[in-house]
């Protein structure tokens, strides 16, 4: 069954303090084209800069998410995100008054309700989904975090979180599917640890912050002086306590695990950030702003792939991203001097692996040692760049319309040689690349033996 776009069907504002930078704006809700995606746009600045809701032009996760486009910048935006995500509302003009959006209280759920009260209506386009054949992981070692997204019809959550903190601890939770969302998980305000309170107002952050936006946690058995330094800090008058629940002021909770439960918020809020819808289970564990970020990098490039495999590979193979067919609709080059005969594997922008079966029929082996076939180096070498040449074209949106120039090749070692019969693997990936410039390092393989290397500089052009 064919599911379509969604918009609101007025507009509609709030207004409010911002958490960080504790200026007061107002954010308004407008309805969206049919293909616009969620734009925010700063009113307060000359020319109204708009600022597109996507993983490209995210700036900062350290609390929260931001995003910006030259001077202009939107903090905060992941509570908003999760409401109209919730909702599964695809387009959306958001105009902000400020650099930041409003905090609220600390929840999705005045945003969902603000956005219900506007009305949703559908549009004529069809919405897409991200999907998935097989499970995608993102691991941090370093952040003691892991994501894996298995196959699903829907959108599922579940999600865990251990903290090292008494009145916390462990806490899990479990999203079934987006219906879920406004009555489960809508509410669960944001939260944060005493001793990260006091470091960010001493930092000059949390301008905003009060224990009507947040929770607050705490050891039960925190000094007494600490608690005295953090109302000077606040210039707060009334009376803080720390009950044995570990929260200031003994602020009744929401839902029983509210704090994972608001993890869950802001996955779905950052999650928002792909542009597309996904059909998939999220198992995560400890994920923050963060990891969110990283994950949707990685679905961007799953998206991206899939993107140009509906353009390119018009049939489905197995084990194949691009074949015969599909890899000259995008590199230029021909019989006999098109060596490439497959990409198996390919992540845009970052790395691909091709495939090129030498056969003791190639033109070259005529004249290149005919009493002893070998396949010259040189282009070995050649091969290898031209699947470079098919990844860094396809981290375009438009391939077809550039090509790869190669303006240097460096350290290039062969280590046996390569003759009829022989099967090339080889895998590339991207090492840097700013303002069209990129640099690559290349293997070649036969089996598991490396039998070429190189570091590759090229400069994509219009042609």
């Amino acid at each position: 069954m064919k599911e379509f776009k969604k918009t609101i069907k007025k507009e509609v504002s709030f207004r409010g303090v911002g958490l960080h930078s504790g200026e007061v704006s107002t954010i308004t809700f407008k309805p969206a084209s049919k293909d616009e995606g969620i734009v925010f746009i700063r009113t307060d600045i000359e020319g109204h800069p708009e600022i597109p809701a996507d993983i490209d032009h995210v700036i900062d996760i350290s609390r929260g998410t931001t995003i910006g486009y030259k001077k202009a910048t939107v903090a905060t935006i992941e509570h908003v995100l999760a409401a109209i995500k919730g909702l599964n509302i695809d387009n959306m003009r958001i105009e902000v008054t400020g650099p930041e959006v409003p905090v609220a209280d600390g929840s999705s759920i005045v945003f969902l309700k603000l956005l219900k009260k506007a009305g949703i209506e559908d549009q004529d386009s069809e919405r897409e989904y991200l999907e998935f054949d097989k499970a995608v992981s993102y691991s941090s070692p370093a952040d003691n975090v892991d994501i894996i997204i298995t196959p699903s019809d829907s959108l599922q959550v579940t999600f865990m979180v251990d903290y090292q903190q008494k009145a916390l601890g462990t806490q899990y939770t479990w999203m079934p599917d987006l219906s879920y969302f406004e009555k489960d998980f809508a509410s669960a305000r944001t939260f944060c640890f005493l001793h990260e309170i006091i470091m960010l107002k001493e930092a000059g952050l949390i301008k905003g912050g009060s224990l009507d936006n947040a929770l607050v946690v705490a050891d039960p058995e925190t000094p007494e002086e600490e608690i005295v330094r953090l109302k000077k800090i606040f210039g707060y008058k009334g009376k803080i306590t720390i009950g044995t629940d570990g929260i200031l002021n003994h602020v009744p909770l929401r839902y029983y695990n509210e704090f994972v439960r608001h993890k869950v918020v802001d996955l779905i809020g950052d999650i928002a950030l792909l542009g597309v819808p996904i059909k998939g289970h999220i198992l995560a564990a400890r994920s923050g702003h963060k990891t969110n970020v990283e994950l949707v990098k990685k679905l961007r490039n799953l998206r991206k792939k899939q993107e140009l495999q509906k353009t390119y590979q018009k049939k489905k193979l197995e084990n194949v991203v691009f074949d015969i067919n599909a890899i000259q609709k995008i590199l230029p080059h021909r019989y006999p001097f098109l060596l490439i005969d497959k990409i198996i594997e390919f992540d845009a922008g970052e790395s691909i692996m091709g495939i090129k079966n030498v056969t003791f029929n190639e033109p070259f082996f005529q004249g290149h040692f005919p009493e002893h076939p070998v396949m010259p180096g040189v282009l070995i070498v050649e091969a290898m760049a031209q699947t470079g040449g098919i990844m860094l074209l396809n981290a375009l949106d438009n391939p077809e319309e550039f090509v790869a120039y190669f303006a240097a090749i460096d350290n290039v070692k062969f280590r046996k040689p390569v003759v009829p019969g022989d099967t090339l693997r080889f895998e590339l990936k991207v090492i840097s690349m700013k303002r069209g410039l990129a640099k690559m390092h290349g293997d070649a393989y036969v089996g598991n033996n490396k039998v070429c290397e190189g570091d590759f500089l090229a400069k994509v052009m219009k042609k």
